[in-house]
């Protein structure tokens, strides 16, 4: 009697899938942790940037904040909660900050004075009008190069086929299109 072989098990096999819910979402919470990054990062960032006073540990601490507070943070609580423990694990990320770079921990984080802060809209830029005015101000196959490359995010080959000209060719337009806004925009201000 032989019997037939049988297909190996996979793992969770026979085991009930767990069910997925649908929950509700007051106005207060956030949805995922995608809206809790998109609503929060750049007032975090603003905060954390009035503290180390550089671009590059900014950036790094916020995104060191975001790492902390996901495991621990529930989506679920409200805006103000969030914001809260945002603050809170942003005051831990600084004093670990100055203690690595001074050896000692000098991180001064008003709670009520920064919960204000991170309550208030980040202010409107005006990047994008600026950008806009340099632009209009190019020749027109300058103004495509730097379109295609920075504002629609595409590969120097793609901006090439997209402009009909050699990848070399796109490589030299895109540079002197820089140096043409940089000029223009030293002018403008």
């Amino acid at each position: 009697m032989t019997e037939e072989p049988q297909e190996p098990a996979q793992p969770g096999a026979g085991e009930p899938r767990p069910e997925r819910r649908l929950r509700a979402v007051d106005g207060d919470a956030y949805a995922n942790w995608d809206e809790i990054y998109n609503d929060n990062a750049v007032r975090l960032y603003r905060l954390v940037y009035s503290k180390v006073g550089n671009r590059p540990d900014a950036e790094d601490l916020t995104a060191e904040v975001f790492l902390a507070a996901f495991g621990p943070l529930r989506v679920s609580a409200s805006r103000p909660e969030v914001r809260a423990y945002l603050l809170a694990t942003a005051k831990t990320v600084l004093a670990g900050f100055w203690r690595r770079r001074l050896g000692k921990e000098v991180t001064t984080i008003d709670l009520e004075h920064d919960l204000a802060f991170m309550m208030e809209p980040p202010p409107e830029s005006q990047a994008p009008a600026r950008a806009r005015q340099v632009l209009a101000a190019l020749p027109d196959r300058y103004r495509r190069v730097l379109e295609l490359r920075f504002l629609e995010v595409r590969s120097i080959k793609d901006t090439a086929q997209e402009m009909g000209v050699s990848v070399a060719n796109a490589k030299v337009l895109q540079h002197r299109a820089l140096r043409m806004a940089a000029t223009a925009e030293g002018t403008q201000e």
